[in-house]
């Protein structure tokens, strides 16, 4: 996500904001697909949580995603 934007740290702070609910978020949809496919003999999970946590990251990704788009627009256009 972070290599769309110029390769110099984002002056505005909330880029920055959104640039870390960006990256946490996807490390946290990484986490939580892998505890969909626990190793064996692991016990089975409870998919139906892993499932919300995976909504819930996706969400938080699309959330940031929208954010710098707006806030990158607004910056372009002034």
């Amino acid at each position: 996500p972070a290599s769309v934007l110029p390769s110099q740290k984002p002056k505005s702070e909330l880029v920055r904001t959104s640039l870390r609910l960006l990256t946490s978020s996807a490390y946290r949809l990484q986490s939580e697909c892998r505890k969909a496919l626990p190793a064996e003999p692991s016990p089975a999970p409870d998919i139906q949580l892993v499932t919300q946590q995976v909504i819930q990251c996706a969400y938080d990704i699309a959330k940031a995603a929208k954010q710098l788009v707006t806030i990158t627009t607004k910056e372009n256009n002034n």
